[in-house]
């Protein structure tokens, strides 16, 4: 494991200071990815704390995506590679707290995916563009056989230009976003009066920002996101959700909700 030693836990609340220091070993590089932490005997002497605190240690730490245990293995739990998966599990637990409201996570997905159309005109291959151009045709295909179907397809759309940014945190966020309203979605269709018009729009809408990025048009790109997803739920929020996308979208009164 090299030259890292541990320093002994304080009292209050041991588990976690236990889970810090061995955190901070891992993200500063000094317990590479491959190597064993200690024993848990080895680690309940070096933070002089019990068994079961190391043992909830190391099951924070497995949960994470730091470290994994292999049963009958030699040695102590194994360093895992930092990879935008574990990262990603993170973000999509996060956005799926109850306490956010659909406001916020609305604005959150007019943040990243402007930004993500953006890098995408400036930074697509013509494969990633293929795969954009292929969600678009299979909404078209998909609007006769049901929102859920066809949202599954808007989706795939959204994840090619997420790849296209080329931002591993742009996608991370994206996914973990699109995840958790994709049943607020299907709600919308559902509850359209005309689901036809509703996928429709869509569907225009997706093909405007595919022609920002086909031309390279980052500001157009940028820009027809932020009004589309913002058009695409100003039904469902309230007053204070309104204002909040006139600020991110620079004025679009005339398709926001009314209040009075």
């Amino acid at each position: 494991m090299g030259d890292v030693t541990f320093s002994p836990a304080v009292p209050t609340l041991t588990y976690q200071r236990v889970v810090e220091q061995i955190e901070q070993a891992i993200l500063s590089g000094s317990i590479k990815p491959g190597q064993h932490l200690p024993s848990e005997r080895d680690l309940m002497v070096q933070f002089s704390v019990s068994r079961p605190t190391i043992r909830e240690a190391l099951r924070v730490l497995q949960s994470q995506g730091l470290i994994a245990s292999k049963p009958g293995g030699r040695g102590g739990p194994q360093v895992q590679a930092l990879s935008p998966d574990s990262l990603g599990r993170s973000f999509t637990n996060l956005a799926r707290i109850a306490s956010l409201s659909l406001s916020e996570l609305v604005q959150f997905r007019i943040v990243l995916e402007s930004s993500a159309c953006q890098l995408a005109a400036a930074l697509r291959t013509e494969e990633q563009l293929e795969k954009m151009r292929d969600a678009v045709v299979r909404m078209e295909a998909e609007a006769a056989h049901g929102s859920d179907s066809f949202n599954r397809a808007d989706l795939d759309f959204h994840a090619a230009v997420w790849e296209a940014s080329h931002n591993a945190l742009l996608r991370i966020c994206g996914e973990a976003v699109a995840d958790s309203i994709l049943k607020l979605m299907n709600d919308r269709m559902d509850r359209s009066a005309n689901s036809a018009t509703a996928m429709q729009e869509s569907v225009e809408r997706d093909r405007s920002i595919l022609q920002a990025i086909e031309t390279r048009d980052a500001a157009a790109a940028g820009s027809t996101a932020r009004n589309a997803i913002a058009a695409y739920f100003a039904d469902y929020l309230d007053a204070d959700g309104a204002l909040g996308l006139q600020a991110l979208t620079g004025g679009m009164e005339h398709q926001l909700p009314r209040t009075e």
